[in-house]
């Protein structure tokens, strides 16, 4: 019976599925299960798919590093080495899709804890 696998028991790729998080079997940098958390939290829905979570932090992954390359590339153009929250606003913007999108967000011109 060498090479084959019982069929009762689990096998060596579910189980080492199982010990690995969701947002590393996912590929993603932001917490699935934190998002989960948030989610439930905020009584959005009766039920929740298992799937809503991992979809949400792919959206919210690409959204931000999309925002970021836009920013970078205005920092460039300008001459700078660091992301402001001015080129943020600039690169966002500048951007018809996500000017739309974040048309009723305010981006703060002072960080959180500098007076």
């Amino acid at each position: 019976m060498s090479g084959q696998r019982s069929r009762g028991g689990s096998s060596d790729h579910q189980r080492r599925n199982r010990t690995r998080s969701r947002t590393s079997r996912a590929e993603l940098t932001f917490s699935v299960s934190h998002l989960e958390h948030l989610l439930r939290d905020g009584h959005y829905t009766q039920r929740l798919s298992a799937n809503a979570p991992v979809y949400l932090a792919a959206i919210i992954q690409y959204l931000t590093a999309t925002v970021l390359e836009l920013a970078g590339n205005e920092a460039q153009k300008i001459g700078c080495r660091r992301i402001t929250p001015a080129l943020l606003d600039m690169a966002i913007h500048n951007n018809a899709l996500l000017s739309g999108f974040f048309e009723n967000t305010t981006i703060s011109q002072v960080a959180p804890g500098r007076r």
